[in-house]
């Protein structure tokens, strides 16, 4: 079995590369973003439709609905589970996604500390009282490398980090294991310079506001969006939420979720540095379906 990673931050181009690399190897796609697994958001995530797959089979695109609080090890079994199934299809099982933890959690051997409903429970209502800041701020002192990996509007996922840290007296990333692969692993990443990828953040999130993206919200919330302690704080929703509550214009709003994208492509980009296992290909590279190819070929997998 031969995994193929596609990496980076968001807005690098990692879906368009993904398909154009699977119509050339008989690969499918296992998605590893950690928004677009949810039904209905679709703008918001930049999630690839099918048109845009070109005929290549797309896994855990949106599997579960917007009020379902998906939890990492959750995901694990679910994508692990599409790897297997598509690799014994003889096909070639590409994962795509920057959502590191989540990328990491599927491919390396990553086991998951219980919980401790006591310590949770206090977190929780720090949580209602603080806000999620706030007890970003708490992670970010105690645990940096956590903090970085985790977006300060995601209460859920710094509680558990929070919850891991108490209940074994250790930073939630030491918990987590030097990454050994459980597939054999070919790693691309996707390099850009920071004004370029400001840029394409700022036209992405245009584009989407552009192409209905508060409608979706609104259609969105008839389905429990608000509900979903997850969903409800990805980026771009949060902020089309507080639009339709009157507590942002539609330019703030646009201009909040650019500014927390940006902020979260450079914690997407410090997380995925560290793996020394990762070739990186600039973005825009011409041959850049075919260094891919050269490396699934050479079977440097790690």
């Amino acid at each position: 079995m031969l995994v193929v990673a596609i990496v980076g931050p968001t807005a690098s181009g990692k879906s368009a590369l993904a398909v154009q690399v699977a119509r050339r190897c008989g690969g499918e796609i296992v998605n590893t973003d950690s928004m677009q697994v949810y039904s209905g958001m679709d703008i918001g995530t930049a999630k690839p439709l099918e048109p845009e797959w070109r005929g290549v089979p797309h896994h855990l695109l949106s599997a579960w609905p917007p009020d379902h609080e998906l939890t990492v090890a959750e995901f694990q079994a679910a994508a692990r589970a599409a790897i297997v199934e598509v690799s014994g299809r003889g096909a070639i099982p590409i994962a795509v996604g920057g959502s590191g933890l989540y990328v990491s959690a599927v491919l390396d051997d990553l086991r998951f500390p219980g919980t401790d409903p006591v310590v949770r429970e206090a977190l929780e209502a720090e949580l209602v009282v603080l806000g999620s800041a706030a007890i970003h701020a708490r992670l970010a002192a105690v645990d940096p490398a956590a903090a970085a990996a985790i977006l300060p509007s995601n209460g859920r996922r710094i509680v558990r980090a929070l919850e891991v840290i108490e209940i074994t007296g250790e930073p939630f990333v030491a918990t987590l294991p030097a990454p050994v692969g459980i597939f054999p692993t070919v790693r691309i990443g996707l390099h850009l310079n920071r004004d370029v990828l400001d840029a394409r953040i700022e036209a992405r999130v245009r584009q989407m506001w552009a192409d209905g993206f508060v409608a979706e919200v609104e259609g969105l919330l008839a389905a429990g969006l608000a509900d979903g302690r997850t969903a409800a704080r990805a980026l771009g929703y949060s902020q089309v939420l507080d639009y339709l509550a009157g507590t942002l214009t539609a330019e703030q709003a646009q201009q909040a979720t650019i500014d927390a994208t940006r902020k979260f492509a450079r914690r997407q980009q410090r997380w995925f540095r560290r793996d020394e296992r990762i070739t990186w290909i600039p973005y825009d590279a011409p041959d850049a379906v075919e260094r891919v190819l050269s490396l699934v070929e050479a079977g440097t997998a790690t």
